[in-house]
Parts: C-alpha cells; sequence; structure tokens
C-alpha cells in the first residue's frame, strides 16, 4: 500500500484547518498529519517530525508564516512550504518565492487547484499562476535601483504598508499582526522614511496605484 503525503497545515483559523483536512481527505493519497496555530508551532512540529510538505498561511500570530518559512528553509530545507493566503497573488507570492516557498495558492482558489499544488510541490517542483512566473521573472531581471520602493521594504514593514492602503487602522494592524500599536507606529514611520513619503494617505495611494490593494 502507497503511504499517504503527511501534510503539516499551519493557519490560526481552525475552521480553515478543518476545511483542508476534509477537502485533502478526499484525495485518497493525502492526510493532514499535523496541525499548527501558528509560527512558533509550525516551525517547532517541523523540528520533531517528518513531514512531505507544509501548508502555511502568511498572517498568524506569534511568529509570522513569512518569518517561519524562513526558519524552516534554514532548518529543513528538503521540507517544501506551500502558502496558502487570503492575499492575493500580486501582494505577497513573488516575495514568497524569493524566500524559499515552494509555491503560492489564494485561499479563494479551486479545491482542485491544491490538490495540483500539493503533488506538484512534492515532487520537487514549484507551483506558480502564469502571472506570478511572470511577475517573478521580471523582479529578477530589474535591478535594484529600478525596483518600487515597495519591493525593498522588509516583510514586516510591507504588510504593514498593505494594510494601511486597504484602509485598516494602526490598532487594527497590531491586532491582525499580534504586534502593539506602537510597535506598528515605529513600522509605520519607517515606511515614510524609506519610501518619501509624509502621511498614511500617501501610502494609501501608494498602495492602491500599485494594485497593493484589492
Amino acid at each position: 500500500m502507497t503511504s499517504r503525503t503527511r501534510i503539516l497545515v499551519a493557519d490560526d483559523h481552525a475552521i480553515v484547518r478543518r476545511g483542508l483536512r476534509l477537502i485533502l481527505a478526499e484525495a485518497g493519497d493525502m492526510e493532514v498529519a499535523g496541525e499548527a496555530e501558528n509560527g512558533v508551532q509550525a516551525v517547532q512540529m517541523v523540528r520533531e517530525q517528518p513531514w512531505d510538505v507544509v501548508l502555511m498561511d502568511i498572517c498568524m500570530p506569534h511568529r509570522s508564516g513569512m518569518d517561519a518559512l524562513k526558519m524552516i528553509r534554514k532548518e529543513a530545507p528538503r521540507v517544501p512550504v506551500l502558502m496558502l493566503s487570503m492575499y492575493p497573488e500580486e501582494q505577497y507570492a513573488v516575495r514568497a518565492l524569493k524566500a524559499g516557498a515552494a509555491g503560492y495558492l489564494c485561499k479563494d482558489a479551486a479545491p482542485e487547484l491544491l490538490i495540483v499544488a500539493i503533488r506538484q510541490v512534492v515532487n520537487g517542483k514549484k507551483y506558480v499562476s502564469a502571472a506570478v512566473a511572470e511577475a517573478l521573472a521580471h523582479a529578477i531581471s530589474t535591478d535594484d535601483g529600478d525596483r518600487p520602493a515597495h519591493e525593498r521594504l522588509s516583510d514586516r514593514e510591507y504588510q504593514t504598508l498593505c494594510l494601511i492602503a486597504s484602509g485598516k487602522t494602526l490598532t487594527q494592524i497590531a491586532e491582525a499582526l499580534n504586534l502593539s500599536v506602537k510597535t506598528v507606529s515605529v513600522y509605520r514611520t519607517r515606511l515614510l522614511e524609506k519610501m518619501n513619503l509624509r502621511t498614511s494617505a500617501e501610502l494609501t495611494h501608494y498602495g492602491i496605484r500599485n494594485g497593493l490593494v484589492e
């Protein structure tokens, strides 16, 4: 009997983990063998057990999916990490792939695509849409000096920019990222300095103009 693909699901929403468990069980050759509620748990579980693939959300408390991805790539480089996020591809896909993700899929994608993506990354391949492949090729071929300002931000700064641009207050951003309002305020100040802007309204305008908001 062929062994099933062992999957670790890392997402802070129990209903999402339950839904993924049901979808993957129907595939027949896959099983959710573990669940993590945050990035810290995900990294710890990768240290303790063997996995065929990790499904990782981007926005989680205690340690973000991006931070956890980078740690897993260092500690278990052979374990493919497929990012599964509510954020549209144009916001995080290229950034995640550059950080070592094996693929990127939006949560509103069809269940059949998730199965395809998992099988692809388990076989050592990357999973990206045609649009992401084009964006990645452009990012690689573009000199640093020609890159948009938001591509030179840290992951946390970039996350803060996207949330500000979507109309979230500093308090709402702090709750979403599990940070203090003071820390988010520091990120906002860094954003304004790095991007040579003056107000949150200008950050919002930048985000809309560059397609960082749905």
